[in-house]
């Protein structure tokens, strides 16, 4: 495993971090899912991101059982607020100093720690002023419950005024977590340029296009039967679709041959791939199955050499999407309840 500064900061993250999102609490099982976070730990994955919304807060809880009895200096674990929780009631959701400081709470206890080292705001929050969250993340990061503070799927604006804000208040803001992969790259235009001059990495999630880089989906033929694109249930499904054509599931297949010249899995491909942005401190990775972690983990320290990545741009052509406009059009214009 390879390790990374996250931002501006001397924290070390591992460059493969470990996400729930989707999985424990909801699609896995808990015993499975306590295998795959042994086997994360075991192929030296020392970050774990999570969330309280993710399966309404059970995510929380699967990882803090998982990772009952191992060092706590040792690890590094994430988690978000924003997104409703509990019942939903008028203040379960936003950024609000109410929703922060009784999240944090909530958090702590599910994942059985004293502090987190990252606390991330999931999205931003149009009907809370900027000033009161920032000042709420504040009193968490002195209150020793969080040690640094990140953003989720904030534009470059956002990010700049959350930095500022930071530093005036006296703690750090030295993440963004936005989605990123060879077919989703709208934070490269605006989002990476001013995270760099401000010291802020990236943890990007999905670098794998939720499944739809692994080559797994044939154009023209039936889904695989548990994919992630054939979950209704759990919205799997609807993530994925914005890449389930023909063209675009045809270009992927065209991968395959890059992926066999730097000896990687198509999937292990799209995770080196997200990694040479010299931006990116870590890719999410999440599994249903123990021997998918070991899989991605592969994808560490690797190098693709320039002209292979100009062949994957070759390749995929104008087919990613690269519209910094995309990171605040997929944002809620107000809160979720």
């Amino acid at each position: 495993m390879e390790f990374r500064y996250l931002g501006n900061s001397g924290l070390k993250i591992s460059e493969i971090t470990y996400g729930n999102w989707l999985t424990h609490g909801s699609q896995v099982e808990n015993d499975v899912a306590t295998q795959c976070v042994r086997a994360a730990l075991d192929e030296g994955i020392s970050t774990f991101d999570t969330a309280d919304v993710y399966a309404n807060t059970k995510a929380e809880t699967v990882l803090g059982e998982a990772l009952k009895g191992e060092r706590r200096e040792s690890l590094e674990i994430f988690t978000k607020v924003y997104w409703p929780t509990g019942p939903g009631g008028k203040n379960d959701t936003g950024l609000s100093r109410k929703h922060v400081m009784e999240s944090i709470n909530g958090s702590l206890q599910r994942l059985q720690t004293d502090y987190v080292d990252l606390y991330q705001a999931h999205r931003f929050d149009t009907e809370t002023p900027l000033e009161e969250t920032m000042q709420a993340f504040a009193d968490v990061v002195r209150q020793g419950k969080a040690l640094y503070i990140g953003v989720s799927e904030w534009t470059a604006d956002q990010i700049r005024q959350g930095v500022a804000l930071s530093k005036e208040l006296g703690f750090q803001l030295i993440s963004s977590q936005p989605q990123y992969s060879m077919l989703w790259r709208v934070i490269e235009e605006e989002v990476v340029p001013t995270s760099r001059e401000l010291g802020v990495s990236q943890i990007v999630w999905s670098p794998i296009a939720q499944g739809v880089l692994t080559g797994k989906y044939k154009p023209g033929q039936e889904l695989p039967a548990g994919s992630r694109a054939t979950d209704e249930k759990g919205g799997g499904a609807k993530m994925i679709s914005r890449f389930m054509n023909d063209d675009t599931l045809a270009r992927v297949q065209d991968l395959q041959p890059v992926a066999d010249e730097v000896g990687l899995s198509m999937a292990q491909l799209a995770v080196a791939w997200v990694l040479q942005n010299d931006n990116v401190a870590a890719a999410l990775v999440g599994a249903s199955r123990p021997e998918q972690v070991s899989e991605n983990v592969k994808a560490a320290g690797v190098t693709i050499p320039a002209e292979l990545m100009a062949k994957i741009d070759d390749v995929l052509g104008d087919l990613p999407v690269t519209d910094p406009g995309k990171t605040a059009e997929g944002a809620p214009k107000q809160r979720v309840a």
